[in-house]
Order: C-alpha cells, then sequence, then structure tokens
C-alpha cells in the first residue's frame, strides 16, 4: 500500500478532472447520435445522474479507504467532489432543457412529485459545497468549512434515495447504492463509540 500511494503521490490532480469530465460531452454525442437508445434524453439523464452517484460514493468512500486500508487518496477528493457536482448539474440540466422545457411545470414537478422534490433538496444542499471548493474559502471560512462539508453526507443520502424513488417498480440497482451510501457514511463512525450508543440503546 506504500507503494500505492507514493505513485498516487505522483499522480496529477489534472488527470482526474480530465477522465472524469470525459464520459460528458461522448455520452452527449451518444445522446444525439442515437447511441442511447429510443429515449436518448431520458437516457442521457440518467446516465449523468448515475456517473454522479458513483463519483458521490468515491468521495465517500476516501476516509474509510484510508482508514482501514491506509489508501491515501485525499489530495483526489476536491476534484472528485467537483466532478460530483458538475454531473449533478447536468443531470439537472437536462430535466430542465430537454425534458421538462416548459417553466412553468418545473415549479410544479417540485412540489408535486416527492422523487423530484427530494432531488432538488440535494442539490440545494451540494450548492454550498460547489461554491466553497476553493483554497479561497478554505482560508476565509477556517474551521467552519470543515463544518460546512458536512452537507454532503445528507445530500449524499437525499441523492440515494432520489434514485430509488425514481426506480419504476422494484429495481435492485438503486437500493444498492443507497445502502452502500448508507454503508458508507456509517463507517465514518468512530468503531468504540458506535459499540457505546449500541450498548446505551440496548440498556434503555
Amino acid at each position: 500500500m506504500q507503494r500505492v500511494n507514493q505513485i498516487l503521490r505522483r499522480l496529477p490532480v489534472w488527470v482526474v478532472y480530465v477522465s472524469g469530465v470525459l464520459p460528458a460531452p461522448w455520452l452527449f454525442y451518444q445522446g444525439l447520435t442515437g447511441g442511447l437508445g429510443v429515449d436518448p434524453i431520458e437516457a442521457l439523464e440518467h446516465q449523468y445522474g448515475e456517473l454522479a452517484l458513483q463519483l458521490l460514493i468515491a468521495v465517500l468512500a476516501i476516509s474509510p479507504l484510508r482508514r482501514f486500508f491506509g489508501l491515501n487518496l485525499l489530495k483526489f477528493r476536491r476534484a472528485l467532489g467537483v466532478l460530483t457536482f458538475t454531473y449533478v448539474a447536468l443531470h439537472l440540466l437536462v430535466w430542465l432543457v430537454l425534458d421538462v422545457q416548459v417553466p412553468s411545470q418545473i415549479w410544479a414537478d417540485i412540489v408535486k412529485r416527492p422523487y423530484v422534490t427530494v432531488g432538488m433538496a440535494a442539490f440545494v444542499l451540494m450548492l454550498p459545497l460547489a461554491v466553497t471548493s476553493n483554497n479561497f474559502s478554505v482560508r476565509k471560512l477556517g474551521p467552519r468549512w470543515r463544518s460546512l462539508q458536512r452537507l454532503v453526507f445528507p445530500a449524499a443520502i437525499l441523492g440515494g434515495l432520489h434514485y430509488v424513488m425514481l426506480a419504476k417498480g422494484f429495481q435492485v440497482e438503486p437500493l444498492v447504492y443507497l445502502f452502500v451510501i448508507i454503508g458508507l457514511l456509517m463507517l465514518r463512525v468512530p468503531f468504540p463509540s458506535l459499540l457505546t450508543r449500541l450498548r446505551q440503546a440496548d440498556s434503555a
């Protein structure tokens, strides 16, 4: 693992940005040329949303990987976070511009459709994270910056829940995403602290 970490230290962060953003134009091109099936708009919306969840899971996995396996990916966390928001924004733009199209219908969908409400709530929580993903904000906010970054936890749960609610009928894949997100969040709880809480719950 030490050797792997040495290799990762030499890897420039821009490589993560470039490799992470490449699927976006490729998928859009696929949609334009018929490569995404009979409903390219829905497929493109789904692909961008799923990539956002995958990147979000990668962000959440960084701390557990370091804690349990010694794999240090901290230098890439900001890049992965920015890429996550990029795909969330693309997912939202496809829905707004290509799917709904009617401005008056947008607010109606947010209010009336629970899965849209949950998805928009996740997006709103991620906005301050994206805005403050820069060195200036880190210096300006100081210790408050770390507290602000914890918004990613409820945003991740809402994002996973949005996918489950969006699925038509019973589908395993959205549930797997949600359980992985919850599992990664639970791994962030210090083990002694978790045991103490479980014992307190049993004795109550």
